[in-house]
């Protein structure tokens, strides 16, 4: 028994999993941190700036209260806020395009907390997710795919000496795993607090939810909210789903089902509640459970570009192949033609 538990776990520590799916989830953490700033661009001044919408007076205290730090508080000059802000949307696109390495995850990461820090009204929760999964990123191999190589880091791997190049792969694994037992936590958590609450109970959570103006999609919402059926399925749905999430991704035969699950289950959250950040952050963590399928598809998609890649030139070898015009020498001359019986 207990050679083939440690014969488990060799194979375990020498084969990196979900790979594919870790090098997703960067990107588009990188992504969702990119449109933030995007998003905010044009008020950034006004959301985040030294004479903006939160006084500075009241944002040092607020930092000295929670025991924190910001980029934005070192300075109160408008320069230091327009450096660090674009600074910060730079390495949130070098993440998504997968450059800068664990280095730029982690500026990533110092960044994007000090603007969350700088303006806390106006998150939605997506960056308390963010906090804890960027930098477990650190200890996976997210850069492998998805990612636009400079050489550097191949250049510094074969420097590093080979007893710390053994600990790369469980490193990754151990990373992989602190995340899909972080995200079964914020399900689990989530669904456990849930059922305390006596509108979860009676099935109509899902009602009082979309009537919040900050959480209603006119037009839409009160589609849902309007009909008793979908109040009561929706309601009892996510409590379920939730509370059983961990289960679905234990069973590896479950484990794609649940994680498809959970991407519509959080991109109709986006969809009606317009928590789209929130929801994104979700969505990028649940890819690490998709790996094998990402991989399927895109090998699919790989074949069929080079299927239709190919039809265009074998057209034209086949036009290529047909009857070839008779050379000049060939024609007969105009005095032949003169001289010829018919």
């Amino acid at each position: 028994m207990t050679s083939r538990i440690t014969a488990k776990l060799d194979r375990w520590a020498s084969r990196p999993v979900s790979v594919l799916g870790v090098s997703a989830t960067r990107a588009l953490l990188g992504f969702v941190g990119l449109m933030y700033y995007v998003s905010q661009y044009s008020d950034r001044r006004y959301l985040f700036g030294p004479e903006g919408l939160l006084p500075r007076e009241e944002f040092l205290d607020q930092l000295a209260q929670t025991g924190t730090f910001s980029l934005y508080a070192w300075s109160s000059s408008t320069v230091w806020f327009e450096l660090v802000f674009h600074t910060g949307a730079l390495t949130a696109l070098a993440v998504m395009l997968g450059i800068g390495g664990r280095v730029g995850l982690a500026l990533n990461w110092v960044f994007l907390w000090s603007i969350y820090q700088r303006q806390i009204v106006i998150i939605d929760g997506g960056e308390n997710l963010a906090y804890v999964v960027i930098p477990l990123l650190m200890l996976t191999r997210c850069y492998d795919r998805f990612s636009f190589s400079t050489g550097t880091a191949r250049r510094l791997a074969q420097r590093v000496p080979g007893s710390v190049k053994a600990l790369t792969t469980p490193l990754h694994n151990l990373g992989v795993v602190a995340v899909a037992t972080q995200i079964c936590l914020v399900y689990v958590v989530s669904g456990l607090y849930k059922v305390q609450g006596r509108s979860w109970q009676d099935g109509t959570a899902l009602f009082y939810v979309l009537r919040v103006p900050e959480f209603t999609w006119p037009g839409v919402s009160e589609l849902v909210y309007g009909n008793d059926l979908l109040v009561y399925l929706g309601t009892y749905a996510t409590v379920l789903f939730l509370v059983y999430f961990p289960l679905g991704i234990l069973v590896p035969a479950l484990r794609p089902w649940a994680a498809v699950t959970s991407i519509g289950f959080h991109l109709s959250i986006a969809l009606l509640m317009g928590l789209t950040s929130f929801a994104l952050t979700m969505v990028a963590c649940d890819l690490i459970f998709l790996s094998k399928g990402l991989d399927q598809a895109l090998r699919a998609a790989r074949r069929t570009y080079a299927r239709w890649s190919k039809r265009p030139a074998e057209a034209a070898s086949l036009i290529g192949a047909g009857p070839k015009p008779p050379s000049a020498a060939a024609l007969p001359t105009r005095r032949q033609e003169e001289e010829s019986p018919t």
